[in-house]
């Protein structure tokens, strides 16, 4: 267990990677304090066979500041510290360039950057007081990577997102804290459901095309599983990852080379 009695926050745990990643940091002996915006029950509805000991299951809003200051505080009142940060939160949006809005642009940027860099920044300054280091990952995207015609304020925002881990990296390397990130691919979550439905009507589609379309273009021939995503969100939080920092690593069956 590579992860024994290590305390991890977790946000957007509620679902999809994110959920994966918890049960797998659970499984590597981490403790596990997932933030989510869905209600306190749903998530102990999700992760009611998983030893609540372990778990501190929060209903968090990182767009606030008061919603981030509390899942920093409510973790160390209860496990005493923090190890690891996975900042997973983040929200999808798709429309024609023309098309976009002030409101949908606050909205995408408040969720996958704001919130995850002042999710960040206040976890440091905990990791810091602390001491002994810590570990950082920041989820990006292959969409962080390039622009997209009908994906503008998503792939600004990820490409946001690698940005500030190369500079969080720098920033926090004297106080041996380690920040990377991860970009899958295309992976099956429940949220390609939307995501689909949208390519569908701006590309007139029929419903299910588009994702089984990119699958077969992922060089390994399939969307990726949430699950896969998670050997490299244990490798990055674990000490086998001390001298790796400002790297966002690209888990996308061979989609982008960098």
């Amino acid at each position: 267990m590579v992860l024994k009695d290590k305390i991890a926050i977790l946000t957007g745990g509620g679902t999809g990677i994110g959920e994966a990643v918890v049960r797998r940091y659970l499984s590597e002996g981490a403790k596990v304090v997932v933030a989510d915006v869905k209600t306190k029950s749903d998530l102990e509805a999700t992760y009611a066979k998983e030893d609540l000991s372990r778990l501190l299951l929060l209903q968090a809003d990182v767009t606030r500041r008061d919603g981030i200051e509390a899942i920093v505080k409510s973790t160390v009142e209860r496990f005493g510290r923090v190890d690891i940060l996975f900042n997973n939160a983040a929200v999808f949006d798709m429309r024609p360039l023309l098309d976009e809005s002030w409101e949908i642009f606050d909205r995408v940027f408040a969720v996958n950057v704001k919130g995850m860099f002042f999710l960040m920044q206040e976890v440091a300054r905990q990791m810091v007081k602390q001491g002994g280091g810590g570990k950082i990952i920041n989820m990006a995207s292959q969409a962080g990577r390039r622009g997209e015609a009908l994906v503008s304020h998503y792939c600004a925002s990820k490409a946001a997102v690698i940005s500030y881990t190369q500079s969080a990296a720098l920033a926090l390397a004297e106080h041996r804290i380690n920040v990377n990130g991860i970009a899958p691919g295309i992976i099956d979550t429940p949220m390609w459901k939307e995501v689909d439905a949208l390519f569908a009507r701006y590309e007139n589609r029929p419903l299910g095309e588009k994702k089984r379309l990119v699958g077969e273009a992922v060089p390994l021939g399939r969307m990726g599983r949430p699950d896969e995503l998670t050997g490299a969100a244990v490798f990055l939080a674990s000490a086998d990852a001390d001298y790796i920092t400002a790297q966002t690593l690209n888990v996308d069956g061979g989609n982008w080379m960098s």
